[in-house]
């Protein structure tokens, strides 16, 4: 199963088929529409990446008080008039039998034991100490496959390393 929780967790489904060389998230379960969209809201063919949006039924209101954020990611939906889409932020492409292959994330946005990350948002947060001149936020695999946030930064002269952690 694949599905976002702005769209009440489950959007397409699919049997996993252990042989198979790409692992696919499925096709839409009933009453929900998916999209694969370019730039420009317009429907990508089979084969050809592009975002991940989702209309239907189960689709949420929008974020609870985040005006701004619901009017980014809950646009009206240009094949359902008077209905809305949630734009995903999911790189994905249509397969030829009519699965959907997820390919990864449009944005830096990670997940870490459940919670979404904006990898750009922990930058900006470290360049903020004034000891800090560069920096970059990355996730990367433990040795238990799990994921960590790893940051690096160019300090100036003076960074005290338990002072930034803090």
């Amino acid at each position: 199963n694949y599905g976002p929780t702005e769209n009440t967790v489950v959007t397409t489904s699919c049997p996993v088929q252990p042989q198979a060389s790409v692992l696919p998230i499925g096709r839409p379960i009933a009453n929900n529409r998916v999209y694969i969209l370019d730039a420009n809201q317009q429907l990508q063919p089979v084969g050809v990446p592009g975002e991940l949006c989702i209309g239907g039924e189960s689709l949420a209101r929008g974020y609870w008080n985040r005006p701004e954020l619901t009017a980014e990611k809950f646009v009206p939906d240009p094949f359902a008039p008077g209905e809305r889409m949630y734009k995903t932020g999911d790189w994905a492409r249509w397969l030829p039998d009519g699965n959907i292959e997820y390919l990864g994330r449009i944005d830096d946005q990670v997940k870490i034991r459940g919670y979404r990350i904006e990898l750009g948002e922990m930058e900006a947060q470290l360049l903020k100490h004034p000891a800090v001149k560069e920096a970059v936020v990355t996730a990367r695999k433990d040795n238990w496959n799990q994921a960590d946030l790893c940051a690096y930064v160019v300090p100036d002269d003076t960074l005290d390393i338990p002072k930034l952690r803090q």
